[in-house]
């Protein structure tokens, strides 16, 4: 498996899957013409996505401009991607000032996230993961990684990881960089050009290495209906840890033919799931 220091306890391991990154891939931009992006309608809910690690809200793209098309009122805060509970700290703050229902939709580490921020939500109204983290209590990252083999990142954390001082944090904690030889085969599964996959990988954002192993709280989704998309090619959440934790959550589950950014190689499929829980809200 892998070994890393104490004091990380040996968290590095694999970042798991958190989530990353991107659609590189391009989405057309929407026609101005279409009042549909322009004015959401006011009877659909909020829509918020929330990336997962080495990630920003561009991995969204392709269904952020499906969603608009189809009416809904989309924002894609950012991650800090500093530890589970201070990122769901600010997701919270960011819900707060949303008015009416939200869909909290989640990829990868995200899923900690919104597990975490929904918690006592009323606004929240359904919880959808995509190819991610569905954390019960004290779950972490790296043990729900760990949970069954396959991961690419169940490897000595030197191998997969590069490491970045963090100015001020606690001793051992650093930010981790995913090496450009590993991101290709964790994210992509050669269903990215490899061109793209490069240009992905230059522009990570880094995770906080304490985000591997902080626990979890009381999951949302034990009082807020969830759904769950499954990535059947996933290298970095293998899919039968996947299947495992939606089935613990009573999710609606769909499983589609997809590496682990399925919401950048099968956008339509992501969008439909993100839509039928939205649709259970009225």
């Amino acid at each position: 498996m892998f070994s890393v220091s104490n004091k990380a306890r040996r968290l590095a391991l694999g970042a798991a899957g958190l989530g990353v990154l991107i659609s590189l891939a391009g989405v057309a931009a929407p026609a101005l013409a279409d009042s549909s992006y322009l004015h959401p309608a006011k009877d659909k809910p909020t829509v918020v996505l929330v990336h997962g690690a080495w990630a920003d809200g561009s991995s969204w793209d392709k269904v952020t401009a499906k969603l608009q098309h189809d009416g809904y009122r989309v924002v894609t805060p950012p991650n800090l991607l500093s530890g589970v509970k201070n990122d769901a700290d600010n997701l919270r703050a960011y819900l707060d000032t949303i008015t009416g229902p939200v869909v909290l939709v989640g990829h990868s580490y995200g899923g900690m996230v919104i597990t975490n921020a929904a918690l006592g939500d009323k606004q929240v109204k359904a919880l959808v993961y995509v190819d991610a983290y569905i954390p019960d209590a004290h779950d972490t990252v790296l043990s729900l990684t760990s949970a069954v083999p396959g991961s690419v990142f169940a490897a000595e954390a030197s191998t997969v990881f590069d490491q970045v001082a963090i100015p001020g944090a606690d001793q051992g904690i650093v930010n981790l960089y995913v090496k450009p030889s590993i991101f290709g085969k964790a994210f992509a599964d050669r269903t990215i050009p490899a061109r793209d996959v490069a240009v992905l990988a230059a522009r990570q954002r880094p995770l906080a290495l304490n985000a591997l192993v902080e626990e979890s709280g009381e999951p949302a989704w034990q009082t807020i209906p969830s759904w769950s998309v499954i990535g059947k090619q996933d290298a970095v959440i293998p899919a039968a840890e996947q299947v495992a934790m939606s089935k613990r959550a009573k999710a609606h589950t769909i499983e589609i033919n997809a590496p682990h950014l399925s919401m950048v190689t099968d956008p339509g499929a992501v969008t439909n799931q993100i839509e039928a829980a939205a649709k259970a809200t009225n």
